[in-house]
């Protein structure tokens, strides 16, 4: 590892007054390994917030720990002033949906079924599906643009279809606040410029606060409203790409000498690594 020029990342924390959910003094540790310790972090109100950092820094754990799919040794995760604990599981699926890394659908499945499946907190013992179950699932694939792949087994489509498929499923949850965990990964160019598309489509059309984790720095700093950005279980920095992107916190946090420009087509922050 070379050495790294000392700078002060946490003096370019910035905090959201207008978060609904919001994490403070969160210490996580696996046996002897101490991944997160003190971590606090908001999610802006209907933003689209993309979490960001080197392999191994935490990213995905923390979205986890978010959705209440991991619980800190110490510290509070709160949603509209309430720890997400004392939630009831259906309440808590009704405010927050996710799509995990890695998702796996039953052999056979259509599509339509699939997405379907996303109103689960909304099922009651004995209650027939309702009219309302079925204008969830179809506004989910009007937004989506899946309504012509109803009848198709997800066996059959490809990778891009396939992720707009699950989107849909989470959509059909009809919740506000939307986690995407690497959303993009094993996606081509197009299909990921298609789904973060899709992703500040719904944000902007629709307000929903959607928090994915993504790899590609230009992509996420192209996309985000907010950026929380991440090393070694710490927030770094938290904010929107131009106030706190620098080629002087893209050295310290990945280790990578550039120059930051002005991308000629969105006008947000573009990494060009000098390379060796």
């Amino acid at each position: 590892m070379k050495n790294k020029q000392k700078i002060d990342l946490v003096d370019l924390k910035v905090q959201d007054d207008h978060a609904r959910l919001s994490a403070f003094d969160l210490s996580l540790s696996y046996e002897s390994a101490q991944i997160f310790s003190s971590l606090d972090v908001s999610i802006p109100d209907n933003k689209f917030t993309v979490i960001i950092g080197p392999n191994g820094c935490g990213k995905s754990t923390l979205l986890r720990m978010l959705c209440r799919l991991l619980k800190p040794n110490a510290g509070k995760i709160e949603l509209d002033g309430k720890d997400i604990y004392s939630l009831h599981p259906k309440a808590l699926a009704k405010q927050i949906g996710l799509l995990p890394q890695r998702v796996n659908a039953p052999e056979g499945i259509r599509v339509k079924d699939l997405i379907s499946r996303g109103r689960y907190p909304y099922q009651k013992l004995f209650q027939q599906w309702s009219p309302e179950d079925e204008q969830a699932v179809r506004e989910a694939m009007q937004l989506t643009d899946t309504e012509h792949l109803s009848e198709r087994l997800i066996d059959e489509l490809s990778g891009g279809q396939r992720q707009r498929v699950w989107i849909a499923m989470v959509l059909a949850q009809q919740t506000p606040i939307l986690f995407l965990d690497e959303p993009t990964t094993y996606l081509d160019i197009a299909h990921q410029i298609d789904l973060l598309e899709l992703c500040r489509d719904l944000n902007r059309r629709k307000n929903f606060t959607i928090v994915a984790v993504l790899h590609e720095l230009n992509q996420a700093f192209r996309y985000a409203d907010h950026i929380i950005l991440m090393t070694e279980g710490n927030i770094a920095a938290q904010g929107s790409p131009k106030d706190i992107v620098s080629s002087e916190v893209i050295k310290q946090v990945f280790d990578l000498d550039c120059l930051i420009m002005d991308d000629p087509v969105s006008h947000t922050p573009m990494v060009i690594p000098y390379g060796k």
